[in-house]
């Protein structure tokens, strides 16, 4: 049999990344031979192990290593990261290294250079120029562009537990079904958007048509007015049924005060289009008095960012949609960059694009009332990510209420 010696460091044990090491060397029919382990004495120490790890062959090895290294093990001798160039515009070269969204390194003439805005499902190039490594999609891969082949030289660093069970997102489990109480959660994710708030960081709303459809959209118009939200990304459902319901008050021709069908309700989310269009715009609609309230209209004046991507099933669409969804995915990377808490609720498609997109250190929450969808985006999302199977108009309802609860107490201790 061939062998290989890794090494862990960190928060190992707590973390769960030792077990899963061991688990992962077991089932691929790999035996292991601890070496050395060191455990932490205190809750803030770090923890060593060196693993000696064999396989029948050197293809069954090498793949082993690969994977071991998406938990953060390192190769006990340390190498260069190999690099080869792309062949051609969209096509990575052979053996291209498939990253994760976890914080990565590669090992260029003996130095390490960290790669910037880690994502999954993406090939790792290096600029010598530049002396830079990001991450690169097919889209955006151009011949020659040199790219890490193989798993030699690159170095993964997991997200891992937080010694302080303060940490919502690491310490509760997963996901949080509709049959549990989730006042004292929703109080704690409160904290959180206080707390990114007041450190500056940048918080993302990914939201679907239904924060509209159940009546939920005035809690996220006060959740920007107060300043908790950055980046709202969504589709051109979302900005029609609010631009409908502004203008009518109907979301595709339901009457959401009396929860039934309005006369020629049918009409209402196309004439809303043929305004925005004519207005040449929501800003402009805005500007001209046309659009008055609504989520859209918040962003406006609160100068919060928005992306639209379009679909095709959609109506108009609106002018500030991007139909391409190359170009789409483009700007949603451009913009989630700096993103350190994300909200995801109510739209599965939109959701797992973002998801996706974002490194494995930013505190992402989701709320849908379908099981399914919630399971999805969490259960690759270990330690950072928190779901909730619940409806959305109570869910925002009582986080403004928490969020407004902590302002007011933060306004009477300052006086």
């Amino acid at each position: 049999m061939l062998s290989e010696t890794v090494e862990l460091r960190g928060h190992i044990i707590d973390s769960l990344i030792l077990p899963k090491v061991l688990d992962e060397i077991l089932t691929r029919g790999a035996n292991f031979k601890i070496a050395q382990v060191k455990i932490g004495q205190k809750r803030t120490d770090q923890s060593f192990a060196r693993i000696e790890v064999s396989a029948e062959s050197s293809e069954a090895l090498d793949d082993l290593i690969l994977r071991l290294r998406q938990h953060g093990a390192e190769v006990a001798e340390k190498g260069d990261a190999q690099l080869a160039p792309a062949p051609s515009d969209g096509i990575f070269p052979a053996d291209f290294y498939v990253t994760t969204n976890q914080q990565t390194f590669v090992r260029i003439g003996g130095r390490e250079f960290e790669v910037r805005a880690p994502m999954l499902d993406s090939a790792i190039m290096f600029d010598r120029q530049q002396e830079i490594a990001r991450t690169v999609r097919f889209a955006d891969v151009r011949k020659g562009m040199e790219i890490v082949v193989g798993h030699k030289g690159v170095r993964v660093a997991p997200r891992q537990r937080a010694t302080s069970r303060r940490d919502i997102f690491q310490f509760l489990n997963a996901n949080i079904s509709a049959e549990r109480p989730k006042g004292a959660l929703i109080r704690e994710i409160a904290r959180e958007f206080e707390a990114t708030r007041k450190a500056k960081g940048k918080i993302l709303i990914v939201a679907g048509a239904a924060v509209v459809h159940t009546g939920a959209a005035e809690y996220l118009e006060r959740m920007i007015e107060g300043g908790y939200v950055d980046l709202i990304i969504s589709g051109n459902a979302f900005a029609v049924y609010d631009i409908e319901s502004a203008l009518f008050g109907t979301a595709l021709g339901m009457n959401l005060e009396q929860d039934a069908r309005a006369d020629a309700g049918h009409e209402n989310h196309m004439r809303a289009i043929n305004l925005v269009r004519a207005a040449g715009g929501i800003s402009n609609a805005v500007k001209n008095g046309t659009l008055t309230r609504g989520i859209m209209r918040a962003c406006v004046k609160h100068k919060v960012e928005f992306l639209l991507t379009g679909s095709v099933r959609d109506d108009g669409p609106l002018p500030e949609v991007i139909t391409d969804a190359v170009a789409a995915q483009r700007a949603m990377r451009e913009k989630i960059e700096g993103v350190t808490l994300a909200l995801l609720m109510g739209t599965m498609l939109h959701s797992v694009a973002a998801a996706n997109l974002l490194p494995a250190s930013v505190k992402t929450l989701v709320v849908d009332i379908n099981p399914a969808a919630v399971a999805k985006l969490t259960d690759d999302q270990t330690f950072q990510a928190l779901g909730l199977v619940t409806d959305i108009e109570p869910f925002l309802r009582e986080l403004t209420e928490c969020l407004s609860q902590l302002r007011g107490v933060a306004k009477t201790s300052r006086t």
